[in-house]
């Protein structure tokens, strides 16, 4: 991992041994599931899927007990027709340490609707990168949707420290949306299956056409974020030129998913960033923020005056 600027503190804790990659809590909300289904069901699925998430090693790298990526899953599963097939929808969240700061800046906050799965109590969850699918398609797709976005987070975690580092994990993810499970109501895998899906992320981050977005990632949290403490002006100004750079990239690609990928979960840090900006230099942002982040449109435009 190219994290070298915390090498000292790493240093300090590393006789605690190495982890796996993943600090992942994940809850299951079940309140729209009939009564007639035993509620231990989803507090054994809960705790299989954060062991799933949390024991598994997702790379050859070596993590630190104390650089472990910070990460939420929210599943709200609803009830179908069908003894023990659920529908949910699946909350994504992961953050970063920002350098010299307790800190933490959030770098993936998404909601996917599209999730289909069966699960009957105690079921073992398998994982297979070089054969996804199982004997049921509606089983393996849970822990396909799970093992796809473990391997975003590290992804973007990655590229956030090192210019196109998380190129490896990119190439994992896209690998199970190849080898995903088809059939029987699944979706999110497909190209047709939407604009704003599990293929088209990847496919966005992969695509040599959009190749502006890892200096973006990378920009903003290496040269951005990271350096906010020790050189505030300059930070702020790099984050301007990332706002710049993302505008030329909408311009030239209008309504890709990473652009909107990007911004969700960011208005409130982007706003505490610019609001101690010079005043030519917050209207700048204003203009910039209003226009790419349309569903914060109204907040950036009250709170960077």
């Amino acid at each position: 991992m190219n994290k070298l600027f915390f090498s000292v503190v790493f240093l300090l804790f590393s006789f605690g041994g190495y982890a796996q990659e993943l600090n992942a809590r994940v809850t299951v909300v079940a309140n729209r599931v009939s009564n007639t289904v035993n509620r231990s069901t989803f507090t054994t699925l809960q705790t299989a899927l954060t062991n799933f998430l949390n024991n598994r090693k997702w790379s050859n790298e070596s993590y630190a007990a104390n650089e472990k990526i910070d990460c939420n899953f929210f599943l709200n599963v609803e009830q179908t027709s069908e003894i023990n097939v659920y529908t949910a929808s699946l909350t994504i969240q992961a953050a970063r340490p920002v350098f010299n700061t307790s800190y933490l800046s959030p770098i993936i906050n998404f909601k996917d609707d599209n999730i289909i799965f069966k699960y009957v109590e105690f079921q073992i969850f398998e994982f297979n990168e070089n054969r996804i699918t199982g004997s049921d398609a509606l089983v393996s797709n849970l822990t396909a949707v799970f093992a796809y976005y473990a391997n975003l987070i590290i992804a973007f975690d990655n590229l956030s420290f090192s210019p196109r580092g998380g190129d490896a994990f990119f190439q994992k993810a896209q690998n199970i949306v190849n080898n995903a499970p088809d059939g029987r109501g699944i979706s999110g895998w497909k190209p047709f299956d939407g604009i704003r899906n599990r293929y088209w992320l990847v496919e966005n981050m992969l695509n040599s056409r959009y190749n502006i977005m890892h200096d973006v990632y990378y920009n903003y949290y290496r040269n951005g974020m990271d350096k906010m403490y020790s050189d505030e002006t300059n930070a702020r100004k790099e984050m301007l030129n990332v706002l710049n750079l993302l505008n030329t990239f909408n311009t030239d690609n209008p309504n890709t998913m990473i652009n909107q990928f990007f911004f969700q979960g960011k208005s409130s840090e982007l706003i505490k960033v610019f609001s101690k900006a010079m005043p030519q230099e917050k209207a700048q942002a204003r203009e910039l923020l209003a226009k790419l982040d349309l569903t914060n449109s109204l907040a950036y435009k009250d709170q960077l005056k």
